[in-house]
């Protein structure tokens, strides 16, 4: 065989190689949605307020619960979470509570809920955290009616 012979079959043998890898690739075209995400969980109930004693000449001593945690996550701007009573309490009786903010968010403090929601952490910006305490504080005056095994719910809300 000659030289040319060999060059052409060489050629040929690459081209042909060229064509079968070709064949062995495909396209696909994807696409997404990305949608606004605003969550928040609590990891449980705290536990039963008990209030059943006080130091004379003074109001009944609180109870406090900071067992509970919160998570987060939100891939929006400006967001702040809210929170409200599921029903009124009893004359006499409050409920605060206290958020520990999210890195970059600032935390309103103890706030007395009521049936009106109520900022408890502002300035939340894109961020998932979770493990984020709350203290909840129940309280009643002398003049709240002694009352057994009642129940309410917190209603914690994150948006605008």
């Amino acid at each position: 065989m000659t030289l040319r012979g060999i060059l052409s079959i060489l050629i040929a043998l690459v081209m042909q190689a060229g064509s079968l890898q070709g064949a062995l690739t495909a396209t696909a075209n994807i696409t997404w949605t990305i949608g606004s995400i605003d969550a928040i969980s609590i990891s449980g109930n705290p536990g039963a307020f008990n209030i059943t004693t006080a130091v004379a000449g003074s109001a009944p001593t609180s109870a406090t619960d900071a067992t509970t945690t919160y998570a987060v996550t939100t891939n929006n701007t400006a967001r702040k979470i809210t929170g409200m009573l599921g029903s009124a309490l009893p004359s006499g009786v409050t409920l605060s509570v206290s958020l520990a903010a999210p890195a970059g968010a600032t935390s309103a403090g103890t706030v007395n809920l009521t049936t009106a929601a109520a900022s408890l952490v502002t300035g939340i910006a894109t961020i998932a955290s979770s493990g984020l305490s709350i203290t909840y504080t129940f309280a009643a005056t002398v003049s709240a009616a002694q009352a057994t095994s009642q129940s309410n719910s917190v209603i914690y809300t994150i948006g605008p």
